[in-house]
């Protein structure tokens, strides 16, 4: 029979996807002696995924794509804990494929799974009896006489994983299908009814009836063969008549070799025939893990209150894209609810918000002070595009999303030991590398651009940045310190349309963020209130050069037991002590 299409879930036609000239040497050394744990992730890193535009290297380090694919890699089934590849993971994050059909088919997937346990509980099942098998292949230690015995272990947890596929996702409607249409496939192999005769044969030679007589005081006092009855029903199975005339044939013919001898070859001769289908295991556990951890990215969500959802993608003109619903209106993003999953493993309180924005505006100016959670915002919009066109959960109860071409993030620029430009210049190379990388109609996310400069110079590149951003048609977000700037801008495009919205963060009536966003331009950034939170005020400063300046005359005089320079530390220790206590509050 032609052999099965692989079950494959990460793409549209059904392919193999990591390197199987690689995979299989590795599966016949495992066979014999047993792999390091640590093989199996280097096939997902250079495994195939479907063509995509997007470039991890212009926006991963800034949205953390590493460390949200790392908090999700933890899962539990029935009580197991399993670690998930969270390399694999954030290689398929980062990668939101180019082809409709495949986004289609892994929200159809998401949404089965999402919509019953039944279908959840199949394919942790399936995941959970696929490690068991890899977990076989693994090194453990033996003796050389408990070789056999383990390669035997191996086949038989490759039987339990084809029957748990074959027997699962009965009505499946998304892809999930072509698992248990692959599972059932093999089972109808010649293959696959070797595997079943050997291990049959290993399991039930034959069936032995005793006797037992038991004395008054419970002991047994006498233990009796009644009778045996050998497996006829497996062809492997000869009579004892016929197994000792074979015996006698092959000594005579002057063939040395025993039953052990045999039984190795016949189990290598099984693993042989089912080496594909183990290539094919191997690459559906990394298909299923990023499905798995979206599902544990819905369960913490879900746990601090808030909910994930397959937003609706549309194109600019308002079509419907990548199998989503709607179409036909002004394109617009919505995300109600939105917040950043980066804040679930830390166990905060996490503030969602709901952002509206017309298709027509090109760009997005944040303001507000420090601390009041633009960056954190920025980190969500990012996040959400990213995951929603890869096809998976994004973080909001609620959202419509305009396909973009590629993504360029810029949330900070940590210092470098080695850095050939200051402030001003690394600037500029951020700008420059921002429309090296831009494509048309791309996503755009900015924290503080120009702030490397003075204010005057700064404001006139940030004018000059808004221009050729305009131009792109860009889906532009950038948070700016420029007040003036910013106000100045929004009553040049009032009454009008215009190509820039402005949001600022929301206070509460003591003038505290609240974490969310409205309409408008911020009027201060709240530095005196942000320095008077940290202990940074004139007097708060006072009281610390006072507190040194005493503790260093204390050592002066010979009154402290420490050494100037410690007690000159511990002063400052004590008041460095205070302003993280003042910065907790």
């Amino acid at each position: 029979m032609p052999a099965p299409a692989v079950p494959d879930l990460l793409s549209a036609s059904p392919s193999l996807r990591v390197d199987a000239r690689r995979v299989r040497q590795a599966l016949a050394f495992a066979f014999a002696h047993g792999v390091p744990e640590s093989t199996w992730a280097a096939f997902f890193a250079d495994a195939m995924l479907p063509a995509s535009a997007w470039d991890a290297g212009t926006f991963g380090r800034e949205l953390f794509v590493a460390e949200l694919a790392r908090s999700f890699g933890a899962i539990t089934i029935d009580g197991s804990a399993y670690a998930l590849d969270a390399g694999w993971i954030e290689r398929v994050l980062a990668s939101p494929p180019d082809d409709a059909a495949v986004v289609a088919q892994r929200r159809r997937i998401l949404a089965e799974l999402d919509a019953g346990e039944a279908a959840r509980r199949d394919l942790e099942r399936v995941y959970a009896l696929l490690r068991a098998l890899r977990g076989r292949l693994e090194l453990t230690p033996m003796r050389h006489a408990d070789g056999l015995r383990r390669r035997l272990e191996i086949l038989d947890a490759l039987r339990a994983a084809i029957d748990g596929i074959a027997s699962g996702f009965h009505g499946a409607r998304s892809e999930l299908a072509r698992v248990r249409a692959y599972g059932e496939a093999i089972k109808e192999s010649e293959a696959y009814a070797a595997l079943v005769r050997l291990l049959d044969y290993d399991d039930h030679l034959a069936t032995v009836d005793v006797r037992v007589r038991v004395g008054a005081d419970g002991r047994v006092r006498a233990l009796a063969l009644a009778r045996v009855r050998e497996n006829a029903e497996n062809p492997w199975v000869r009579s004892p008549v016929m197994r000792w005339l074979s015996r006698i044939v092959l000594l005579v013919r002057g063939y040395r070799f025993d039953a052990e001898e045999i039984t190795a070859r016949l189990v290598q001769h099984v693993f042989d025939g089912l080496e594909d289908v183990l290539v094919a295991l191997v690459q559906l556990i990394g298909d299923i893990e990023p499905y798995l951890a979206a599902l544990a990215f819905r369960d913490a969500a879900h746990r601090a209150g808030l909910r994930v959802c397959l937003p609706s993608l549309h194109d600019d003109d308002g079509a419907p894209a990548n199998g989503a619903n709607g179409g036909g209106h002004v394109p617009s993003r919505k995300l109600a609810g939105l917040f950043n999953p980066l804040l679930l493993p830390h166990e905060k309180r996490i503030v969602a918000c709901d952002l509206v924005m017309s298709g027509r505006a090109a760009v997005t100016l944040l303001t507000g002070p420090n601390s009041g959670g633009k960056t954190r915002l920025l980190q969500a919009i990012g996040l959400a595009q990213l995951l929603g066109q890869g096809g998976f959960f994004v973080p909001a109860a609620s959202a419509e999303i305009l396909v973009a071409h590629g993504m360029f993030a810029s949330l900070g620029q940590a210092p470098s030991a080695d850095a050939s430009e200051g402030r001003l210049g690394t600037e500029l190379l951020r700008v420059r590398a921002l429309f090296e990388v831009l494509c048309e109609g791309g996503v755009v996310l900015l924290d503080e651009l120009c702030s490397g400069t003075n204010p005057s110079e700064g404001e006139e590149l940030f004018r000059l940045v808004l221009d050729l951003l305009a131009e792109l048609r860009p889906q532009a977000f950038l948070s700016t310190h420029f007040l003036s700037l910013s106000a100045a801008l929004e009553r040049e495009v009032a009454g009008g349309e215009g190509s820039i919205r402005f949001l600022q963060v929301e206070l509460d009536a003591d003038e505290h963020p609240t974490y969310r966003f409205v309409d408008g331009v911020a009027r201060t950034s709240l530095a005196r209130q942000t320095a008077a939170r940290l202990g940074v005020t004139r007097d708060d400063l006072r009281r610390l050069v006072h507190r040194s300046k005493r503790a260093a005359g204390a050592a002066a005089d010979g009154q402290a037991g420490a050494p100037r320079s410690d007690a000159s530390r511990a002063a400052i220790s004590d008041g460095v002590a205070r302003v993280d206590d003042s910065s907790s509050k």
